[in-house]
């Protein structure tokens, strides 16, 4: 993609604390009405790219373009056009939900008719009418992750940015939340995401998995699971815990994992047969499709044999 044509980029965007990297050499360039998804485990360095992006933290090296704007030089009009959500709940729990954000259209400058409109379309689309009077400290998990987007939306940001924004909360209310993330991209908004779920990252229309610090792939879903030239297998046996440290220490054996009730093992099968493996060891297996979190862990594995190389 040409990062003249995109709404958020990052060149070369580094961040150290002391002798600690956070952020390393991060390149990345978002085009309008995108849902991107920056996935990793704690300690990646999602949070610290996207508060660089936000203007909220400045980059140690390298330089940060949102909506056209330098967000070093630009750092107020920057913030006219982003909304940030937080992973933290940050509203007021002793206020309502329409108390919290006429707050924020306060603060917004989003008054009058032009409030009453705005508050009016986000409650019908969030289904959030019923609770409008309802303390926000009272709310469930979903609800507050909702309310918390409502007042980011409140002053019409062009690019909305989301640190695991569905952390802790239940699935329906998942699905819900991303839900309304597709709705707001249809008005032309777009998303940067930062979540640790992988299932979730499969929703986004591209994915960059970042690994202490680094970015190690940026695709397209599709693209991502197509790269993987391991084969990928389920694995049942009687004695799981055996079988997984004997099939990690056999040649070809790229990674295993648990996965729920079985195994899934990463082969490279020019070096090795999962028929022989079996017959040796004694295990049942199938070839499976794999995941994105599959993926990740693979790359991950192989990034780790590189540099051990």
């Amino acid at each position: 993609m040409n990062p003249g044509d995109s709404i958020v980029v990052a060149e070369n965007l580094t961040r150290k604390f002391g002798e600690m990297t956070a952020v390393s050499g991060l390149n990345i360039a978002i085009a309008p009405g995108e849902i991107f998804a920056l996935v990793g485990p704690d300690g990646a360095g999602k949070t610290t790219t996207l508060r660089m992006l936000c203007g909220l933290m400045n980059p140690t090296e390298g330089r940060c373009i949102v909506t056209g704007l330098d967000v070093a030089k630009s750092p107020d009009e920057v913030k006219d056009h982003i909304g940030y959500m937080a992973q933290k709940f940050g509203l007021y729990t002793d206020l309502t939900v329409d108390e919290n954000m006429n707050f924020y259209g306060d603060l917004f400058g989003i008054v009058g008719k032009e409030r009453e409109a705005l508050s009016n379309q986000l409650l019908k689309m969030t289904r959030m009418e019923p609770f409008r009077g309802r303390q926000a400290g009272k709310l469930s998990g979903g609800m507050k992750q909702k309310l918390a987007l409502m007042c980011t939306l409140l002053h019409k940001p062009r690019v909305l940015f989301l640190d695991e924004p569905t952390n802790g909360v239940d699935p329906v209310s998942r699905r819900d939340f991303w839900a309304i993330l597709y709705q707001l991209v249809t008005e032309g908004l777009t998303v940067m995401v930062a979540t640790a779920y992988l299932d979730e990252a499969e929703r986004a229309n591209r994915v960059g998995m970042m690994h202490l610090g680094k970015l190690i792939r940026c695709a397209t879903p599709a693209a991502l699971r197509a790269e993987l030239t391991e084969a990928c297998y389920s694995v049942t046996s009687t004695d799981l815990r055996k079988t997984r440290t004997q099939l990690e220490t056999q040649p070809g054996v790229v990674a295993v994992q648990p996965s729920g009730a079985d195994l899934h093992v990463f082969l490279d099968e020019t070096k090795a047969s999962i028929t022989a493996l079996a017959a040796n060891l004694t295990f049942d297996h199938r070839k499976i499709s794999p995941s994105l979190e599959d993926v990740f862990i693979a790359l991950v594995k192989r990034e780790e044999l590189a540099r051990a190389a």
